[in-house]
């Protein structure tokens, strides 16, 4: 079994930007509705990502936490863009940059469309205690709140969050993987 030790943080300034080795497009749907996830009939989120010519279908269990069972298989380009025309409830959208610090590579995922705004450093991690760096650009961890999951921000955008959404540490209501 695969398993994804990731933390999620938002930043605290745009110093980053100066340090991108690397950008690319993705776009990603989910074949497991959001509510099925959120009132326990589904028990793994189940989404297809297409990056330029490559493409993959990921599924990922439910639990919230930095430590969740992740498989992913590649998928022939043709078929990822026809499941998420027409199996998928919307499309995500993001681009992803990838920024280097003393080794560890931090995902920078800055989301457009509805959830244009919202941008967030996610980091794997070897094991879920491991030490990594904390560069000055680095904010707020937001690993376990699951409004910030991606298969959330497709039921309810960024550009739709309250102020209390956007800034409280502990919101609940809406949320669930």
């Amino acid at each position: 079994m695969g398993i994804e030790i990731e933390r999620k943080f938002l930043l605290a300034n745009d110093d980053w930007r100066k340090a991108v080795s690397t950008s690319k497009h993705i776009a990603q749907g989910y074949l497991v509705d959001v509510r099925a996830l959120r009132d326990g009939t589904a028990r793994a989120s189940v989404r297809v990502r297409i990056s330029g010519e490559q493409a993959w279908l990921n599924i990922k269990s439910v639990e919230l936490g930095i430590a969740r069972a992740e498989y992913e298989l590649p998928l022939a380009l043709a078929d990822a863009q026809a499941m998420l025309a027409t199996m998928c409830n919307g499309a995500l959208e993001k681009v992803r940059h990838h920024v280097e610090v003393e080794g560890w590579t931090f995902e920078i995922d800055e989301f457009l469309g509805a959830n244009h705004g919202l941008v967030v450093a996610e980091l794997e991690l070897p094991e879920t205690h491991a030490a990594y760096p904390h560069p000055e650009w680095l904010g707020r961890e937001v690993s376990t709140l699951a409004r910030y999951y991606n298969v959330n921000l497709l039921e309810h955008p960024y550009g739709e969050w309250s102020a209390d959404e956007r800034n409280a540490p502990d919101v609940q209501a809406g949320e669930g993987d």
